[in-house]
């Protein structure tokens, strides 16, 4: 039986296929050959998409129906896939490996394992065939309410209270906040954790990137930054400035342990980047979050980000009757903010210095350090 004659008509080929196709010669190849050819090429470039390839095996989908482009965010492409059996959420990044998408999926699994909080199920992740990665996740219809503060601050406290790890501090993997890296290197102590991780690999990357160790050593130490052919050096006075603010960083690192005496901290699975961009409802009004920084860590430093989240007095109420605040909690709390003013530092420039420096002045003062 003959499945494809050359007298076969093309004009409902769908639009991948060449239009060579339909367009034959006496010199040219018959139309039979040109569209074995043209499926032989097609199927190569289905299995050569992993994102298709899933969404039509493992995703159950029989067809794709449309593809969209989804806006906010500025590291990786976003799109939605449409399909015979609902839509996934789908990023892809060029020029980075699986393993940032790996430890978002695993941050993700954590969060939605945890049965709390609405947060995108994850489905796949791996690498691109020509170079980077990509993730394939639930597709959540995003709400216009953002009038759920109450069961917001409800609902993560109860994943904090539910997300437990017997490992300590830290995570399976590394990941990263924002773009920069984040260590989650596993600890027993909660204090030796954030002071390494956290807070002296932010001072150590602001080190490395406006500092001059050279300068430094033969400038600051004579006193150098006094002499007018200093002030007129800019370079000089940026790397002794990187130099002055890490040591007084390295000081508070090493004395804030007193700011948890008597404290109980046990390790939480925490969002890790909770700021009003990560967070949104669903069509049902109902909280969610996503894009995480996940790792296990005190509670507490959940609220680092608070400085750009709009967390209210709902949201607080409602997490403390579900996590009981701690004593002491708000003089540790600019701590938790600070590493996230050091990561703005680093990666955005200067005009997040003068915070940070305030709220490490403030803690040498109160700590006498």
């Amino acid at each position: 039986m003959r499945l494809i004659s050359s007298s076969t008509c093309f004009t409902s080929l769908p639009p991948c296929f060449p239009s060579s196709v339909t367009k034959t010669t006496k010199s040219s190849p018959s139309a039979s050959t040109v569209l074995l050819h043209s499926l032989l090429e097609f199927s190569m470039s289905m299995s050569e998409d992993p994102v298709r390839e899933w969404i039509l095996s493992e995703g159950k989908a029989t067809k794709i129906t449309k593809i969209s482009p989804v806006g906010g965010g500025c590291i990786n492409l976003a799109s939605r896939y449409d399909t015979d059996v609902g839509s996934f959420f789908v990023k892809t990044n060029r020029s980075i490996g699986p393993s940032m998408f790996e430890a978002e999926a695993l941050g993700l699994g954590a969060m939605y394992e945890t049965g709390t909080i609405c947060v995108p199920k994850p489905y796949k992740f791996g690498p691109l065939p020509t170079g980077g990665s990509f993730i394939i996740m639930e597709f959540i219809q995003f709400g216009a309410s953002r009038g759920f503060q109450s069961e917001l601050g409800r609902k993560l406290a109860e994943m904090h209270k539910a997300g437990k790890s017997s490992k300590g501090y830290g995570f399976d993997v590394d990941n990263t906040i924002g773009s920069t890296p984040q260590i989650n290197t596993w600890s027993s102590d909660w204090v030796q954790f954030y002071g390494e991780h956290r807070l002296g690999y932010q001072l150590k990357l602001l080190l490395d990137q406006f500092g001059d160790r050279t300068i430094y050593e033969k400038d600051y130490q004579r006193r150098a930054f006094c002499d007018s052919d200093y002030a007129d050096d800019l370079d000089r006075r940026r790397s002794l400035t990187a130099y002055i603010f890490t040591l007084r960083g390295q000081r508070l690192v090493k004395s804030m342990g007193r700011l948890f005496a008597n404290v109980e901290i046990e390790p939480c699975l925490l969002h890790g980047d909770l700021w009003s961009g990560n967070i949104s409802s669903n069509k049902n009004g109902e909280p969610v979050i996503l894009d995480p920084a996940c790792y296990y860590g005190h509670s507490e430093a959940e609220f680092g980000m608070s400085w750009c989240a709009g967390f209210g007095g709902s949201f607080y109420d409602s997490y403390f009757k579900v996590m009981p605040k701690q004593p002491g909690f708000e003089e540790r709390r600019d701590l938790y903010m600070l590493y996230h003013y050091l990561n703005h530092y680093n990666l955005f420039g200067s005009g997040y210095r003068s915070s940070a420096m305030s709220i490490i002045d403030d803690y040498l003062r109160l700590l006498s350090a």
